[in-house]
């Protein structure tokens, strides 16, 4: 008969052996009461792929020989315990004097606190454990800055837990019988079966990604984070929040997808892995990495120190960006969808092209971004059906109509886009003085028409100073907004009449199909 313990997190206790799940791991009943192995706050698995071999720190040791007592700090995890390994045991504290006891002792890796007692501990710590019934605290010390392991040291995602290892555990200490010889062989054949499986199951996925990507675990995007606490920005399909990597201190931002729990959301997640994994332009927002844990979907991205073209047009704290900076935006913009329409093994049509999607790096340099909607097509394809995507006010005429998808939809919203760097206002202003000046498209149209063009820049002097180019914007832009998509010129054309290379004809109406490009 198989007897499993109650509590294999107690059960597998001694004082001799690192515990249930290894050393410096934790062991944790589930709502099921199946055993779970965890790190602490600050720690990694030592092999992403076998969690009872224990955890190890995340992050540069305190090193005794300097004075870094200000780089650590203390995490509090409640209900814990380390059972033995400590090295002194202070009476009659208080936890803020543990606190203190054990950052201001290098060999202090945690202290245990409860009942007036601090139990200072140093590694490996043991017998770790969860629950309840735990009336103590455990204190791990954590590097503040400069934590986390390099990059291209990051553990890959973890393997679905299991107790087959807790059983064999119990095996070996409890039994020592020829039926329980029987029953630990049994129980290895299928551990070892199970995680041969899981392993070639996770490399599977992975590779179903993209094989260029740093995996992080949700743990260490807690960590670099400070859990989650600055909000960069946020939108439909999750927020993103400031973080940092690696003992090069690598500011980068990550975004948390919303809930996933949508196959809707899944197909977004695992697209933009795979367009912005296989993607590589300075026009471009760089995926560091990514995250794909349990119920967890996260991007890690380059950061964008200069925030969005959002914030630089429409920030009304700030001043307007000068004319050569708009301009210099309006050409990376365009370069970035010529590399995605036609440079990309498999082109890409973004679909939600927006200020709030064009990223600003500490140069000023624009980089497309956000491709949670993107289209992927085909080498031997153009055009695409599928469901209305997108922002309103970007999004092109077609998708109201049932035709089919080409590039020519990011053509249009550059268009807009293109208004919006000229005019250095947003596409829709309900507060405009005069009612003919709330749709920017059609006023930007109304003032070609006029030969008033003035009127887009008024204020501008730099802009005024060279109304040629800002003509040339704005018959390129009308040309984006062409109701028919076959209309429109393609990209690469688009940024050749934006820079002069090539002539730009009169644009028509963009109701009227008489014009020809």
């Amino acid at each position: 008969m198989f007897f499993q313990p109650r509590n294999f997190c107690i059960v597998v206790m001694g004082k001799i052996g690192s515990g249930a799940c290894g050393y410096n791991s934790y062991c944790q009943m589930d709502g099921n009461q199946n055993p779970i192995c965890k790190c602490p706050q600050g720690y990694v698995f030592m092999d992403p792929l076998d969690e009872y071999k224990g955890c190890i720190q995340d992050f540069a040791p305190q090193d005794c020989r300097l004075n870094e007592s200000d780089k650590f700090d203390l995490v509090a995890m409640p209900n814990m315990d380390y059972v033995d390994a400590e090295y002194t045991a202070l009476e009659s504290y208080s936890e803020a004097m543990c606190r203190q006891a054990c950052l201001s002792d290098c060999r202090c890796d945690a202290a245990i606190y409860g009942r007036g007692y601090c139990w200072k501990k140093r590694m490996p710590l043991s017998n770790g454990r969860v629950g309840a019934s735990i009336e103590v605290k455990a204190l791990i010390k954590v590097r503040v800055s400069n934590s986390t392991l390099p990059l291209g040291q990051c553990p890959a995602p973890k393997r679905k837990r299991d107790h087959w290892a807790l059983i064999i555990s119990v095996l070996v200490l409890l039994c020592s019988s020829a039926l329980a010889n029987l029953l630990l062989a049994t129980a290895m054949f299928i551990l070892r079966k199970r995680r041969n499986d899981e392993r070639i199951g996770s490399d599977r996925e992975a590779d179903s990604l993209t094989t260029n990507l740093q995996k992080f675990s949700y743990g260490q995007l807690d960590y670099a984070t400070g859990g989650f606490k600055e909000v960069l920005g946020s939108g439909a399909s999750g927020t993103v929040y400031k973080g940092v990597l690696g003992r090069n201190q690598q500011l980068v931002a990550v975004k948390m997808l919303d809930k996933m729990v949508s196959k809707t959301q899944e197909q977004e997640f695992t697209t933009e892995v795979k367009v912005i994994g296989g993607t590589n332009h300075k026009n471009l927002v760089k995926l560091v990495g990514f995250c794909n844990e349990g119920k967890h979907r996260l991007l890690v991205y380059e950061y964008m120190s200069n925030g969005s073209l959002a914030d630089l047009l429409f920030d009304r704290d700030r001043s307007r960006p000068s004319w050569d900076t708009r301009t210099e935006i309006a050409y990376a913009v365009a370069k970035g969808l010529v590399y995605l329409h036609e440079e990309c093994s498999t082109h890409i049509i973004h679909c939600d092209i927006k200020p709030q999607n064009i990223l600003l790096d500490e140069s000023m340099t624009a980089k497309i971004s956000d491709f949670g909607l993107a289209k992927l097509l085909k080498a031997n394809q153009t055009r695409t059906m599928t469901g209305i995507r997108g922002t309103r006010g970007y999004v092109a005429p077609e998708w109201f109509k049932s035709m089919p998808i080409t590039s020519k939809v990011d053509v249009h919203s550059f268009g807009i886009v293109l208004l919006e760097l000229v005019s250095c206002r947003k596409n829709l202003d309900m507060e405009a003085l005069n009612e003919e000046e709330i749709i920017l498209a059609d006023w930007a149209v109304d003032c070609f028409s006029d030969g008033k063009l003035g009127k887009l820049v008024k204020g501008d002097e730099e802009a005024m100073a060279d109304m040629e180019r800002v003509e040339r914007f704005l018959k390129v832009a009308i040309w984006c907004l062409q109701e028919d998509p076959t209309r429109r010129p393609e990209m690469k054309k688009v940024a050749q009449m934006l820079e002069g290379s090539i002539h730009v004809p009169t644009p028509p109406d963009p109701e009227s199909y008489l014009g020809t490009i």
